[in-house]
């Protein structure tokens, strides 16, 4: 059975409550993180630790730094299943550092994220679909 859904109210009102839950997470957590010990010396290579993320940021964020020309490697591990911490390793070309490839890997992760976000909110608009109820 099927139930046309049509209520622009309700969307909006949801649109509206991501718009300011976004700009409450504006702060910045400046121990969120961290570069672990064992950088390279010219920090073309360095590792670093993300708090209270897991698989989700992780292989999504990993995808997009290796998607960067000047990255020869990037990976990441979960330390341990009860704890929340996403270790990252990056290793560039040597033409940016590891820190600008996790800066712009990060920079491109939220633009995607906002262009699924704004094309998402844009069908939502449109109204033109429905809920099956199981």
């Amino acid at each position: 059975m099927s139930t046309e859904t049509n209520n622009n109210n309700t969307i909006d009102d949801v649109i509206e409550d991501q718009k300011e839950e976004d700009q409450k997470e504006e702060t910045l957590d400046l121990d969120k993180i961290k570069l672990l010990p064992g950088s390279s010396e010219d920090g073309t290579s360095a590792s670093f630790q993300i708090l209270e993320e897991d698989h989700t940021l992780g292989n999504a964020l990993r995808y997009i730094i290796m998607k960067n020309p000047e990255v020869e490697f990037c990976g990441y591990s979960i330390p341990h299943p009860s704890e929340n911490k996403l270790n990252i390793r990056i290793q560039t070309y040597g033409n940016i550092s590891a820190v600008e490839a996790l800066h712009q890997g990060l920079d491109n992760l939220c633009e995607l994220c906002c262009v699924i976000e704004d094309k998402f909110a844009e069908k939502l608009k449109e109204g033109n679909y429905s809920n099956i109820d199981p």
